[in-house]
């Protein structure tokens, strides 16, 4: 089974039905790895389309002080790169078929060892890689690993991104581009930025491949705004935050936007 690419049949399906897709961010290993597999099982049974797992990190470039602070109890009981791939292996071992993408950065990769870490990834059961930290014209090997494992590159696009860099990020982008929908790090917002709309709109003009939005949004009402005008919606710091509350809270949230995307 973790040799089925479920990302590119997702994307495939959503496309056919015209669905936007809902993906949600949760930090490998906070508050626990029992919970992250819980909440993993619970995210699916709710809908959510993608999950973005993020590799806890010391030194996160893109991550504001939410994700920060998952990452670091995650690291206080030396989560890992392993135990990662362990969970992904057992969810896969259990009939989980949602596309499991890691979110991380290039240091523990490097550390893991490049070849190794495409291998083990996809044997794993991930279906795709974002490394907010390694430009595509970068690491070439590790490239070439990723393309030859089918492991799929998600490039971001930020609103600062010049309209050459966006043409050529979203060319090499596979499965879905990554827009960052605000300038800054990850963190709840309570308004999104007012060009937000145009940017999406010229984005979309650019590449048929499915645009989701991440970065700030934290409300059902945000979600269901920004799905009508990208692709889909990416929530990581508020399904965080509703964590910190307990697990039912941050299920509770998250089948709640699941829905807010999904147009339920």
């Amino acid at each position: 089974m973790a040799t089925i690419d479920f990302l590119t049949q997702k994307i495939s399906q959503a496309k056919r039905k015209k669905a936007k897709l809902f993906c949600v961010f949760l930090t490998l290993g906070y508050p626990s790895l029992p919970a992250t597999e819980r909440l993993i099982f619970s995210a699916e049974r709710s809908g959510v389309d993608i999950l973005e797992l993020g590799f806890p990190f010391s030194d996160p470039l893109a991550d504001g002080p939410t994700i920060q602070f998952s990452s670091e109890k995650a690291l206080q009981k030396n989560v890992n790169i392993h135990d990662g791939f362990r969970l992904v292996s057992k969810l896969r071992a259990k009939g989980c078929k949602m596309p499991v993408v890691f979110f991380g950065y290039f240091n523990p990769v490097c550390s893991y060892g490049a070849k190794d870490f495409a291998r083990d990834a996809k044997k794993a059961g991930f279906g795709g890689l974002i490394i907010p930290d390694l430009p595509p014209e970068e690491e070439q090997a590790f490239q070439k690993e990723c393309r030859k494992r089918k492991l799929r590159r998600i490039e971001l696009v930020a609103p600062t991104t010049s309209d050459k860099r966006a043409k050529m990020l979203v060319q090499r982008s596979q499965g879905f581009v990554y827009y960052v929908s605000l300038r800054g790090v990850t963190g709840a917002r309570k308004a999104l930025p007012s060009d937000l709309k145009a940017h999406l709109a010229k984005l979309r003009r650019m590449t048929k491949k499915p645009v989701l939005a991440g970065f700030g949004i934290s409300t059902p009402k945000q979600a269901a705004d920004i799905s009508r005008m990208a692709d889909g919606v990416i929530v990581g710091s508020a399904v965080i935050e509703h964590l910190k509350r307990g697990i039912p809270a941050a299920e509770r949230f998250i089948k709640k936007m699941s829905q807010a995307v999904h147009g339920v």
